[in-house]
């Protein structure tokens, strides 16, 4: 009893969903697959051969071209798409390299700096600065040093010079001193040889 009632319900079904098929299948509508299908299914079998109506080859071959053509104008329209996106990839491209290229000059020059017209990176400009100002303040060391060495010399220059003034000053007198001491000497022999 169970086996007929499950063969039953297979037959039932199978038939429902045979007729589902076939109420699905139509010349008119649905895919070219499923008119090709509903064509081959309804045909007249001769020997090993289809026989297919003329009308449905006429339907069949207009609905295909339809299709194609309107598979042709997606593609034309798709082709057309790619092309413009293609061109305006490009030149996406194009600014990107140019923008690259502007990136790479300005990093370039924000890394360098120019020197006596020569372009030189920020590092060895640093160096070159620094250089120069530790060379300049030794000089300035060196020149203080060379003056105050110069100044203590011109001191103790002036120390002896006016030393020296002050020994000639008293040199003098002294040489006044003996000079008139030695005219009135002269003087007072003159004086005596007079009166003698």
């Amino acid at each position: 009893m169970k086996s007929l009632t499950l063969s039953i319900l297979f037959t039932v079904f199978s038939i429902a969903l045979f007729a589902q098929e076939e109420e699905e299948l139509s010349l008119n509508s649905g895919t070219i697959d499923n008119q090709f299908e509903y064509v081959i299914r309804k045909s007249n079998n001769y020997q090993q051969y289809k026989v297919i109506k003329k009308t449905w080859l006429y339907a069949l071959k207009a609905h295909t071209l339809d299709s194609l053509k309107a598979l042709h104008e997606n593609l034309n329209k798709s082709q057309t798409v790619i092309d413009s996106q293609s061109k305006e990839i490009n030149k996406l491209n194009a600014n990107l390299s140019n923008t690259q290229n502007t990136l790479d000059k300005t990093n370039e020059e924000k890394n360098n700096m120019a020197l006596f017209g020569m372009q030189m990176s920020k590092g060895s400009y640093n160096t070159l600065m620094w250089s120069i100002i530790i060379g300049l303040l030794g000089f300035l060391l060196f020149f203080i040093y060379k003056f105050k060495n110069s100044n203590t010399i011109t001191r103790e220059a002036k120390k002896s010079l006016s030393e020296v003034e002050e020994e000639f000053e008293e040199h003098r007198k002294r040489a006044l001193e003996r000079e008139q001491k030695v005219r009135r000497q002269l003087q007072d022999e003159i004086n005596k040889q007079k009166n003698n």
